[in-house]
């Protein structure tokens, strides 16, 4: 499985920083946790057809999160024909989906029939590739985490979280088992509220920080600095990590 940081900024592009998307690539298969930023151009960039994307699983519906979907959408329509990924999105499904086939009317092109799902708490999807499990979080009244796994591996990306801290609602259940990579949100508290949840916990192999605010750096390398046992990464665009 190799995990590609496409976007890595929180709420607004910041200069180096999109916002928040990433693919995940397991053999020929291709998914995305959020689509915030154009991330078809990348599709295009790395020669990816639209086609190899399987699935596109949304944390929740804030615009730096979602802002590149319909025109992804909107490309599949009428040029990658062949492409047909499972759109999951949370909260009102229905509402989402009539607004992004109103956007796509506004610009002349009828949306294809696509297979749009809700995001419900629990196993949510299963290939046989890839298996993703949502967990509820308190970001807002419908955000998720999201458990993948693929290739005996395990990765959790947090997606937003509440703002008063993760230990509100990080899925600490997915610590019952070993976690080759925790991918976490720093935009809305300091890193350091995540010490009391992983340090000493043998189970977490790394742990990256995403979605991260500049002004909140101090606290992402104090926390590298405190958890020596754990590697702590950084993420910023174009990374991309193998597991």
């Amino acid at each position: 499985m190799r995990i590609v940081f496409v976007g890595s900024s929180h709420g607004y592009p910041e200069p180096g920083k999109r916002c928040s998307s990433t693919l995940i690539e397991v053999r020929e298969n291709r998914y995305f946790i959020d689509m915030g930023t154009q991330s078809v151009e990348d599709l295009i960039a790395r020669n990816i057809p639209a086609a190899a994307v399987k699935a596109i699983f949304v944390t929740h519906l804030h615009g730096d999160h979602t802002n590149g979907l319909p025109s992804f959408l909107d490309v599949c329509s009428w040029k990658f024909k062949n492409a047909d990924p499972v759109v999951y999105l949370p909260g009102d499904m229905e509402n989402a989906r009539e607004c992004i086939r109103a956007w796509l009317a506004c610009n002349g092109t009828p949306m294809r029939p696509f297979d749009f799902r809700p995001v419900q708490e629990g196993l949510l999807y299963d290939d046989g590739a890839l298996r993703v499990t949502a967990y509820r979080t308190k970001h807002i009244e419908h955000s998720y985490a999201y458990l993948i796994e693929a290739e005996g591996k395990r990765v959790l990306f947090s997606g937003d979280l509440s703002p008063k801290g993760p230990q509100e609602d990080f899925p600490m259940a997915v610590l019952d088992e070993p976690l080759d990579l925790a991918i976490c949100e720093c935009a809305h508290f300091e890193a350091t509220r995540y010490l009391p949840l992983f340090a000493g916990k043998e189970n977490l192999k790394s742990l990256c920080f995403n979605h991260t605010s500049e002004r909140l750096l101090p606290s992402v390398l104090e926390c590298k600095a405190r958890l020596t046992d754990i590697p702590v990464i950084r993420v910023v665009d174009g990374m991309e990590i193998t597991l």
